[in-house]
């Protein structure tokens, strides 16, 4: 494997840990621990990208990918408090 695809990999699993991270302090809670805030952090960011896709919102800077990345992780921390919520009532 390249040293630039292993960087970008080290990276993209970096940021998906801080914005799941963000996204659960934002939310109030405690988080989902270091691997279940990174999973939250990626997948929010494809939910939040393809949320603003459907709105006709493009992002082109760092921080709008990332701002875009956060909604979608809170859009995802909200669901999914939401439905253990609802299972375990």
């Amino acid at each position: 494997m390249e040293n630039s695809t292993v960087t970008y990999w080290v990276w993209f699993l970096f940021i998906g840990g801080v914005i799941g991270w963000l996204a659960g302090l934002i939310m109030r809670g405690r988080g989902f621990g270091v691997f279940g805030d990174i999973v939250i952090g990626i997948v929010g960011a494809m939910l939040g990208g393809w949320i603003a896709r459907g709105m006709g919102l493009y992002t082109s800077s760092l921080i709008g990918a990332f701002l875009v990345a956060l909604a979608g992780a809170l859009v995802l921390v909200g669901l999914t408090r939401f439905v253990v919520r609802q299972v375990a009532v």
